[in-house]
């Protein structure tokens, strides 16, 4: 069945034409045009809103949109030229309120305007590119209104006049200062800025201009900061209430530029109360305040940080070179720690933790405690005062805050490695006289080095009380080996130290008492026949002994003195005269330990167990010394200390530096062997900042150790200079090259295998294909590894 042609559908034009009458927009308009005056006459309660938009909706069908549109246009213009003869009209204080009044009652008349004309706004303004009816309304109130001089003129100075007065006490209306503002933003950002704010921000920059240069003539630096705060809180405040909320930021960088950026300088080098007063008198509140206003210029906080460290380096400057402040390690330490706690206080509570000035503290403490060469001895004298008695009775946690500040010190050091070889010192002494407070505060603090500076900081410390331990054991066995009538004489403990864990001590001579000397030997016998291959030296300047001493009447006390000590007392016993000549001749005790033995022995009172003659605080090479029948003591247990200075003489301390001195050379030739291993090629001036950059942790290397040490390296061939460029060095791989002693093997190879135990296997190797291979002596690695510990073991028992 074929399929029938489907019909298109047409809509025929209407055929009857539509005749218009002539007067036909006249009459409608009229009738528009009414209704428009009545509505601004507030008579719109009899019009027909309904027939009112029928009549502009045919004007806009029947193609009259363009007289609709001029016609609004004039009819508008002539009500707001009334309105603005009105408000011009209006006297003083009136003139906000009519023309407040007047804008409701014109928003009022455009909304039922606009509502009449509603078929217009959509489709003929859209189609021709006029401007909407609302805001129409709004640009004729601008032009008509608003920019008409007289009340342009006006408006500002009332508005900026009110300004004024809040600024200087007075209440004003702020309700309706917010309504006229806001009328300004309606009408446009333009309008708001170019009739209200523009000449608001340019009145407020010559009142604070004015106000501040009153206030830094008569105010110090925390009151005028106070009043400065309040007017930047005032301004803030301000705006909340009647202005543009993107005008806060306009009007505060002018309060913050006239007020604190154009003074800042002034402020915080102000006499008797800038920022240095504030540090010293700890005012928080106004440092806060102080902190708080300067960030928000630029370069504020540069200034406040800049000056604060100057302030703090030449306080700290002052103190370390303070020779009254040096005469007491403990106080010096303490007063350090004290500064320490008081910056950060400042800075945590009134400079919001800032990293930046916690950066500027750190760098100014480590500026001033490196100004003195004493700071690392100073800090471990501090703890070893801590360790023995200072911290006794305090709770863990209190223990634990004091060792962290310790180690806030510690870090600030530039020569670590003086400090390690005071604390081994320190702690050697507290630990041979068991005068720690606790192991485990001991232990903790060890643990906190460790995780600072490492395992090779740390692993000889961990060694003594290895050695602690092993020796409690080893006197146990001892004991259970004597027969049982070693109680009727004297008592021993040995605590027997490992040479290369304890600090190096110069073998003294001191001839012990008969009756030590026996049990001495037994022990000696004991251990060697216990351990093959050792050899023990007796280190009598630093043992302890406990006395039983009978005096006149019949008093006994306990007497705990030092081995040298013991010794000289012991003298006493066959004899109740001996002169300084006799006791040195018989202890052979070295003269400056002999002094300061006697001296204790007989120059303090209330331990003066022997009496000199003649009497007097030195002890001379002529006196002589008595044993002391008449000496009396409330205590039954009385020590006996030896007189000596807590810290090193002039002398010592270079002696101890000249040793920390030597023992760089190792290190700093162990760092520049490892850097050429990896860059194979490289000029000195790297070569020195890198040598400085790994070895900085435990201190700053000198350029020209540095250099002296390449010398070294490249006189005994480990390095070379390149042929064509003498400024660079080239690390020497030679595989004939022999060390060229046993000795030198033997330091070397320590040197590479102490030293360098981050490197893989131990030691410093370099990879083949096939093994590892030592650097030095091209040995494979286990053979070379064997063949060190076989050397440095056979130097040990020779006491190499």
């Amino acid at each position: 069945m074929s399929a029938q042609k489907k019909k298109a559908f047409q809509i025929e034009a209407f055929k009857h034409r539509v005749v218009v009458d002539p007067k036909y927009a006249e009459k409608t308009w009229k009738i528009l045009e009414h209704a428009i005056h009545e509505i601004y006459n507030h008579n719109a309660s009899g019009l027909s809103f309904e027939e009112l938009y029928r009549n502009a909706y045919n004007m806009v069908l029947h193609k009259f949109g363009e007289k609709l549109y001029s016609g609004l246009v004039t009819t508008m213009t002539s009500h707001l030229k009334e309105i603005s003869s009105s408000v011009e009209a209006a006297q003083g204080g009136l003139f906000l309120d009519e023309l407040n009044r007047k804008w409701a009652e014109h928003n009022k008349a455009m909304q039922m305007i606009r509502d009449i004309l509603m078929y217009m706004d959509r489709t003929f303004i859209p189609s021709t590119h006029k401007t909407p009816v609302h805001e129409l309304g709004l640009n004729l109130w601008r032009d008509v209104v608003i920019h008409s001089y007289a009340i342009q003129s006006r408006l500002q100075a009332i508005l900026l006049e009110n300004v004024r007065r809040e600024r200087s006490g007075e209440v004003i209306d702020r309700g309706l200062m917010r309504s006229i503002t806001k009328m300004l933003m309606d009408l446009g950002p333009s309008v708001y800025q170019d009739d209200f704010e523009k000449h608001f921000l340019e009145v407020s920059a010559d009142f604070y201009r004015l106000e501040s240069q009153e206030f830094i003539e008569s105010c110090d630096c925390g009151e005028y900061l106070k009043k400065a705060e309040r007017r930047l809180n005032e301004e803030i405040e301000r705006v909340s209430h009647y202005m543009d909320a993107r005008s806060e930021v306009r009007i505060t960088n002018v309060v913050e530029k006239e007020m604190i950026e154009n003074h800042m300088h002034r402020l915080v080098q102000m006499e008797n109360s800038g920022l240095v007063n504030m540090i010293v008198d700890e005012k928080y509140e106004d440092l806060g305040r102080m902190y708080c206003l300067f960030r928000r210029v630029p370069n504020g906080l540069v200034l406040v940080r800049d000056v604060m460290t100057s302030y703090i380096r030449d306080t700290g400057k002052q103190l370390v070179t303070d020779p009254e402040r040096l005469k007491d390690p403990v106080d010096f330490v303490q007063h350090l720690l004290d500064l320490k706690d008081k910056y950060d206080k400042i800075i945590t509570s009134a400079f919001s933790n800032d990293k930046t000035f916690q950066n500027a503290l750190n760098s100014s403490f480590e500026y001033f405690i490196n100004l003195t060469s004493r700071s690392p001895e100073f800090i471990s004298l501090f703890v070893d005062d801590k360790l023995r008695k200072g911290l006794r009775g305090v709770t863990e946690e209190d223990v634990e805050l004091v060792l962290d500040k310790v180690m806030m010190l510690f870090r600030y050091l530039q020569e670590k490695d003086i400090f390690e070889k005071y604390y081994k010192q320190h702690l050697a002494k507290r630990l041979l006289s068991g005068k720690t407070v606790s192991e485990d505060a001991e232990r903790s603090l060890i643990v906190k080095l460790k995780t600072e500076c490492g395992y090779q900081f740390t692993s000889k410390l961990e060694g003594m009380f290895t050695d602690m331990k092993t020796s409690q054991d080893t006197m146990q066995g001892f004991h259970a080996s004597q027969d049982v009538d070693i109680a009727d004489g004297p008592m021993l403990s040995v605590q027997v130290l490992t040479t290369g864990s304890w600090p190096t001590q110069p073998i003294t001579t001191c001839n012990l008492p008969a009756e030590i000397m026996g049990i001495c030997e037994k022990f000696r016998n004991y251990y060697l026949g216990t351990h093959t291959g050792r050899r023990l030296s007796w280190q009598t300047n630093m043992g302890t002994a406990d006395l039983k001493a009978t005096f006149g009447k019949g008093q006994k006390h306990e007497l705990n003195v030092s081995t040298y000590q013991m010794c000289v007392l012991m003298l006493f016993n066959n004899a109740d005269r001996l002169s300084y000549k006799e006791i040195e001749q018989a202890t052979e005790i070295p003269a400056s330990d002999l002094k300061r033995c006697l001296q204790s022995l007989a120059c303090v009172k209330g331990k003066n167990v022997l009496r000199k003659e003649p009497m007097s605080k030195d002890i001379a090479d002529t006196d002589t010394f008595l044993f002391n029948d008449k000496f009396t003591s409330k205590f039954f247990k009385v020590k006996i200390g030896t007189v000596a200075a807590q810290r090193e003489s002039e002398p010592e301390n270079q002696e101890t530096r000249q040793r920390v001195e030597e023992d760089r050379k190792p290190q700093i030739e162990a760092a520049i062997v490892r850097i050429m291993k990896a860059r194979r090629v490289l000029d000195h001036n790297n070569i020195v900042a890198e040598v400085t950059k790994q070895l900085q942790s435990r201190f700053l290397p000198n350029p020209v150790v540095i250099k002296k040490r390449i010398e070294s390296l490249i006189e005994r061939e480990f390095l070379e200079r390149d042929k064509g460029f003498r400024c660079l060095l080239v690390v020497l791989l030679s595989s004939n090259f022999r060390p060229p002693c046993p000795v030198h093997h033997l330091l070397t190879l320590y040197l590479f295998f102490e030293l360098e135990k981050d490197n893989a296997r131990g030691g410093v190797l370099l990879g083949s294909e096939e093994f590892y291979r030592c650097w030095l002596c091209r040995l494979p690695e286990k053979s070379c590894y064997s063949h060190a510990i076989s050397v440095i073991d056979n130097a040990e028992l020779r006491g190499g």
